[in-house]
Order: structure tokens, then sequence, then C-alpha cells
């Protein structure tokens, strides 16, 4: 199968406009020859892209699928061109990434105004949430995870440490005492982020404990446990990154510290295999890499 190139950017604009008339005038095609040149790329394709009426033209199924396609295909063609023309260093086009919430919302978008002045040619779309995401059938071009990687096709590159500690208020600590070991934690109320009551550890020896936790609040988010943690509700387990202003001002403690919480996390980037790293994409990881510098580093 050999794509008409050409065909395939018409394809693209007539789904944005949903007339083909008018995409067809942008590329300075006669509304006869632009309607001759999708039907042509859906013989090609064996598909119908597009169902038609009087008023408007609106993709099909089909057409849904492969537009996502053609915007893999346009990209890579713009990538090879840059990168081939000497420009991998003159960043442009949409970079599509997605990262967790909390951690996108205090450590990425802060940084992202400074980004587009540094490449004003440069397109950003961030989306943040703690769903882990198909970056490859959504197409994302990168995707910043925290923890760690399940063996898969997708391209990982560690990007910074993300330490976890155990944490609780003052305020707690003097109603309920600190426990001294990790087995103590059973009888304290452990603060849960998710679905995860199973809290690893490794003491100075190597030895692993895995302690089933318990607690009367859970939020699916690590702000809102957090905040519960510094009220004096109960103990936490937290990445530093998320709490470091409040255990600088002393609304949190770090407890059993001669442990180390099990499994080790990292902050990795992840993006789809196979795939040649374009400009902004090389461009921004190493932006990010510099901002991540800040980050709370891994205890020694």
């Amino acid at each position: 199968m050999a794509l008409d190139i050409n065909s395939v950017e018409l394809f693209t604009r007539v789904a944005t406009l949903g007339a083909i008339g008018r995409a067809g005038e942008e590329f300075g095609y006669s509304p006869t020859t632009a309607s001759q040149r999708i039907q042509a790329l859906e013989e090609e394709l064996g598909v119908t892209l597009f169902v038609r009426t009087t008023r408007s033209v609106t993709l099909t199924q089909d057409g849904e699928l492969f537009l996502a396609h053609a915007k893999s295909i346009l990209t890579g063609i713009e990538d090879a061109r840059q990168d081939l023309s000497g420009g991998a260093t003159r960043v442009k086009g949409l970079l599509r990434v997605t990262a967790s919430a909390s951690f996108g919302q205090l450590h990425i978008s802060p940084y992202i105004a400074e980004f587009m002045r540094l490449y004003p040619e440069a397109q950003v779309q961030l989306n943040l949430s703690d769903s882990i995401i198909d970056i490859v059938e959504l197409g994302y071009d990168l995707s910043i995870r925290i923890g760690t990687l399940p063996a898969s096709t997708l391209l990982g590159r560690k990007l910074a440490d993300n330490p976890r500690s155990l944490v609780a208020s003052p305020k707690y600590i003097e109603e309920y005492g600190a426990p001294e070991t990790v087995a103590d934690l059973s009888r304290h109320n452990c603060l849960i982020q998710g679905a995860t009551r199973l809290w690893g550890f490794k003491d100075l020896t190597g030895k692993t404990h895995t302690i089933n936790v318990d607690g009367n609040f859970e939020s699916n988010h690590g702000e809102a446990i957090r905040d519960a943690v510094v009220s004096g509700l109960g103990i936490g387990l937290h990445s530093d990154w998320t709490m470091q202003q409040e255990l600088n001002k002393g609304y949190l403690v770090k407890l059993l510290q001669e442990y180390e919480i099990d499994p080790v996390w990292h902050i990795w980037s992840v993006r789809p295999p196979g795939v040649i790293m374009p400009a902004r994409v090389r461009v921004f990881l190493a932006f990010l890499e510099q901002k991540f510098e800040s980050l709370p580093a891994a205890h020694c």
C-alpha cells in the first residue's frame, strides 16, 4: 500500500473542517478534485472514511481510527524533515504529554510557560490523570510515570529518584505515639492511597517486611491523604516531593527512617516503541531533567 501523503493531509483537514470543499481550497484543489482524492484514499485503504450528506461530512468509525494514524504519519514526516534539514534543535509542532495529576500539577505545569517562551513554535498538550493510559493508542509522545515500570515494549528512561517516607503530624504522635517498628503499623490508623493496603519495607540487613495496614480514610488522590495526615488523622506513606513544604515547616515528621520503603520508586519518561525521538520530545525531556534536579534526592 502506497498512500499519497497529500491526500492524507487533505483527509485530516476534512476531518477538522467537516467540509471537503473548504479543505480542498486550502490545498488549491477544486471541490471535484478534493472529492476524488478522498475517494481514492478510501479505495486504497478499503474502507469508507466519511459519511457524506448534502450538509455535512462526518467521520465513520474507520475514519476515526485512521485519523489517529494519519496524524502520526504526518508528524513523523515533519520530524524527519527537521532532522534531515539540520533543524534538530528547532522545536516546533504539537507535543502531547501525559502525567500523574499531583506530580504534573506541582512539577510540570508550573514550567510549561517557560518552555513555551524558549520554544515559541512548539505546542504542548498536557493531560494530567492518575490513570495509566495507552499512549500508543491515544497518540501521546510522552508519559511521565512514577513507581516501577512493568515489562513492556514502551521505551522507559529514568529521570529522577522518587524517595518515599512514612509520615505523621506532631499532633498524631503526641496523641497516639510513634511506631517503633514496622510491625507496630498494624496498630495505627494508616491512611490509604488507592487500594494499596500492603506496605513494603526493607531493614538495615536487607530483610523485607510486608505489613497489612488499615485505616478509616482512603483516597485516590495523594494530596487528599497528605492533608489528612497533616491534620492529625493518621500515618501516611508518601513521595517526598508531595510533602516537602510540610516537612520543612514541621507540619509532618518522618517515621521509621531506619527502614527503606520497598520497592524503590523512580520518576520515568515513557514513550512509544520503535519511534525516533523527535526534537520536541528530546528537548522537552532535557528541560524536565533540569527542573527535576530540585526534587528530593533518594536517601543514601
